[in-house]
């Protein structure tokens, strides 16, 4: 028997233990910032499976690692959640971690803690079939990505000093191969006007005007942005307006907007900054690149530029090669090799370091932030094969 049929008979013979751990993940409600709970409870998963090492680092990502061999190899979930949303859209408790029709269901199932079940299911299979090359893992179930893509990889790299040679990012795929996305940032524009008694407005200099002007302008702009024929097309939006004057009998002297800009390839920081500029030109106005900083639960505080990068990783990399051959080794298939529509963790992994991504997980992505989320049992199943068996390929 092959290694990679004795992977499958495991992964079929632990199918409902991932299912079982999954479930005791999704009850355990994790917004950003406040997955203490959800995280010891992946440290008591990743220990019971017999990893050689557990830990949590100082922003809450818990770090397990099976090997000590000079090469890295990553896997990546992120284990907090978006809120539950409108109780009456759930047909059953987000939270309840059921298996009911061969799906796990609850908040989180596919968005993305399918993932984080899934790995901890290979290291224990890689344990058992005593895997031993030339390679260390690092099962990282990380933080706050709803809330600010790729923070938690910047602090791993940065404060931490793991730079992988490679990462498996596990949101979900539908269990295909994914090898990239668009990337995004978050601007606002300030408009400063001038204030006046509301019964003469033509003293004034009315700031609602003048961000009136300009966001239709941006209506205009998203039309004409850059297309890729890989990642598709770049858009801008905006998202929110707020304006500010003395009284509501005086002219607004100041408003602002929020804009939501998806970069496709080749638009970078840079270019989008420089195309809100022209709109605003000879305007009293300004753009501002937004920054993040929280403090997560370890009482850390840790941010970011609001600033996500496109990233792409050739179809003829090594790395989305070795991905095909362990899918065709393990399921006598080819897989679909496609990208995200949303962001992930890659922003940072690929878009900032370099470091080469194979995206792949449980779950279609269409379900993420949904209501009545689930997940298949079989996909788990298969996402546990497919990651263990990527330790005997790379």
């Amino acid at each position: 028997m092959t290694e990679f049929e004795k992977i499958r008979e495991l992964a079929a013979q632990y199918r409902e233990y991932t299912a079982e751990n999954l479930g005791r993940l999704i009850r355990c409600k994790s917004l950003s910032l406040q997955e203490e709970q959800v995280q010891l409870e992946l440290i008591r998963q990743m220990q019971k499976a017999g990893f050689d090492e557990v830990r949590m680092d100082g922003l809450g990502n818990v770090i397990g690692r099976i090997g000590s061999g000079s090469r890295i190899l990553a896997f990546d979930a992120h284990m907090d959640t978006v809120d539950l949303g409108n109780r009456e859209d759930w047909n059953y408790d987000p939270l309840c971690g059921t298996i009911e029709n061969d799906h796990v269901l609850g908040r989180g199932t596919v968005d993305q803690k399918g993932g984080a079940a899934a790995f901890v299911t290979a290291g224990r299979i890689l344990k058992e079939l005593a895997w031993d090359k030339d390679l260390t893992i690092y099962f990282v179930g990380s933080v706050i990505e709803e809330d600010c893509d790729g923070l938690c990889w910047k602090y791993l790299v940065e404060e931490e000093g793991i730079k992988p040679d490679v990462v498996v990012v596990t949101e979900p795929t539908n269990l295909n191969i994914y090898r990239g996305h668009r990337g995004r940032m978050e601007m606002q524009v300030h408009f400063y006007g001038l204030s006046c008694h509301g019964s003469a407005p033509e003293r004034g200099k009315n700031a609602i005007y003048m961000a009136s002007k300009v966001a239709l302008e941006i209506e205009k702009l998203n039309e004409r942005l850059k297309d890729d024929p890989f990642l598709g097309k770049g858009s801008v939006t905006i998202s929110e307006i707020v304006s500010k004057s003395p009284s509501l009998c005086a002219v607004a002297d100041y408003a602002r907007f929020h804009l939501d800009r998806r970069l496709t390839w080749g638009e970078t920081k840079e270019s989008a900054v420089a195309e809100i500029n022209e709109l605003i030109k000879g305007m009293k106005a300004k753009v501002e690149v937004l920054h993040y900083v929280e403090r997560s639960f370890t009482g850390l505080s840790y941010g970011m530029e609001k600033y996500y990068p496109t990233w792409v990783i050739p179809e003829d990399h090594v790395m989305i090669r070795s991905g095909v051959d362990a899918f065709q080794k393990l399921f006598g298939k080819d897989p679909v090799v496609d990208k995200w529509t949303f962001s992930t963790n890659g922003v940072t992994i690929n878009g900032l370091y370099g470091i080469p991504i194979i995206g792949f997980g449980p779950g279609n992505e269409v379900m993420a932030h949904a209501p009545n989320e689930k997940v298949p049992v079989d996909h788990l199943e298969r996402a546990s094969a497919f990651y263990a068996a990527l330790a005997y390929v790379i």
